[in-house]
């Protein structure tokens, strides 16, 4: 409902700003702009933090991904790690190999025996200057893959910096909508003893009934007794004693100062 108010509003702006001008377009922002906060707080509270509620919920998936990334990444390094490793024992092997060959050279001998089999000294340099060329581009591979395991290890450190705050952020928030609920509670609690309508309950709406009840008996009960002294009928009450203003002056004193003055 509220989308299609917010797209008929920016429908209603253009079509405002090529007939009338922007005088005209800014009454409708203006309009639009109302009829949308207008829906936004005839919401009720609860449904707003029963949404809310609802959307820290829906943090859950992005969390499960950011912790998909982390073990992808845990799973990279460990494996650069193994190569690392494994690279590092057979360029330890190869510089002893060619450490021998060299020192073997520099004795200046024209043959040289290796597991069994004789080699000249044109043969051996030949291949010390090939092993050479094997171990300058295994050295060189060592150094890139320590480089990828420095930028994977930053990248896992922030994958988990992420993660640990996107978890403290959804604790904090549902301690945040906890709150919220205890307090719509608290204002819920006070308005059934209130005597002020706060909202539109059924609880609201039994008291107004009741009040309406007490206000048409009351004035039932007073048609009655207007209508009964109206009526006709005999009078059961005792009427008026005779001699009423003699015994009236009599308590006063009236007809002893009467007498007295006579005498």
């Amino acid at each position: 409902m509220v989308k299609k108010l917010i797209l008929g509003g920016a429908a209603a702006t253009l079509v405002s700003l090529v007939l009338f001008g922007r005088e005209a377009a800014s009454y409708v922002c203006t309009s639009a702009g109302w009829v949308k906060e207008s829906v936004k707080s005839s919401v009720p509270i609860e449904f707003e933090i029963q949404r809310a509620r609802r959307m820290v919920k829906d943090l859950v998936p992005d969390i499960r991904k950011n912790m998909h990334v982390i073990a992808k990444e845990e799973v990279e390094v460990e494996r650069l790690d193994k190569q690392i490793h494994e690279s590092e024992n057979r360029l330890a092997k190869d510089r002893g190999e060619l450490m021998k060959l060299k020192d073997d050279l520099s004795t200046g001998n024209s043959h040289f025996q290796y597991a069994g089999h004789r080699y000249t000294a044109d043969r051996v340099k030949v291949d010390l200057a090939n092993r050479f060329e094997r171990f300058k581009t295994k050295d060189a591979t060592l150094a890139s893959l320590k480089e990828m395991h420095a930028a994977r290890e930053r990248s896992l450190e922030a994958a988990r910096n992420k993660l640990a705050g996107m978890l403290d952020a959804k604790r904090q928030l549902e301690v945040d909508v906890e709150h919220l609920e205890a307090r719509l509670k608290m204002v819920e609690a006070a308005q059934t003893t209130s005597d002020y309508k706060f909202d539109d309950s059924q609880l609201s709406r039994v008291k107004e009934l009741v009040t309406d009840l007490r206000t048409r008996l009351t004035v039932a009960e007073k048609l009655v007794n207007a209508e009964g002294a109206l009526g006709d009928e005999i009078p059961v009450t005792e009427q008026a004693p005779e001699n009423i203003v003699e015994e009236v002056a009599e308590y006063f004193g009236e007809q002893r100062a009467v007498e007295v003055a006579a005498d």
